[in-house]
């Protein structure tokens, strides 16, 4: 994805649908994660660093890290299923490169491939200090699309 359509912003439709799922999500709300941008088959969330979320020696927490690189993947592969539809992570596997400062962390999920059932995105994590930005984790994911129902409380698909 170039960035061009990275910069598109998705319809209204998609992101009230995206935000709302994101807001059922009570890891991202623990953490204090949000969501950023919305694009056709790119999300972003941020996560301000804090001492809530860094591990033993100061550096934000790899689980916090590949929490928001989960959900922002997840998000941009849900940006292009159909309605009536939700989104499943099947898999994904995440490089630490370097340890995660800065003021914040974003997550780039970025769609690689969208099938009708298996959506592949790219994951990628930035270290954010005063507006320069720093590679901090990659990974890929591989979602499953699922009927919408199965995203109802308590049910499992």
């Amino acid at each position: 994805m170039d960035d061009r359509q990275q910069r598109q912003q998705a319809s209204p439709e998609v992101q009230a649908r995206i935000r709302a799922s994101f807001e059922r999500q009570g890891l991202m709300r623990h953490l204090g994660a949000r969501i950023v941008h919305i694009a056709p088959g790119c999300v972003h969330i941020v996560l301000p660093s804090r001492p809530e979320v860094t591990q033993q020696h100061g550096y934000i927490h790899a689980g916090a890290t590949s929490a928001i690189a989960d959900s922002a993947g997840g998000y941009a592969g849900f940006t292009l299923f159909p309605e009536n539809t939700t989104v499943l992570t099947v898999e994904y596997k995440i490089n630490l490169l370097r340890p995660a400062v800065g003021d914040h962390i974003e997550a780039v999920g970025t769609v690689l491939k969208s099938g009708r059932t298996l959506t592949v995105c790219q994951l990628e994590v930035f270290g954010v200090q005063e507006g320069h930005r720093t590679l901090v984790a990659t990974g890929q994911q591989t979602l499953m699309c699922l009927n919408e129902r199965a995203e109802q409380p308590g049910e499992h698909p």
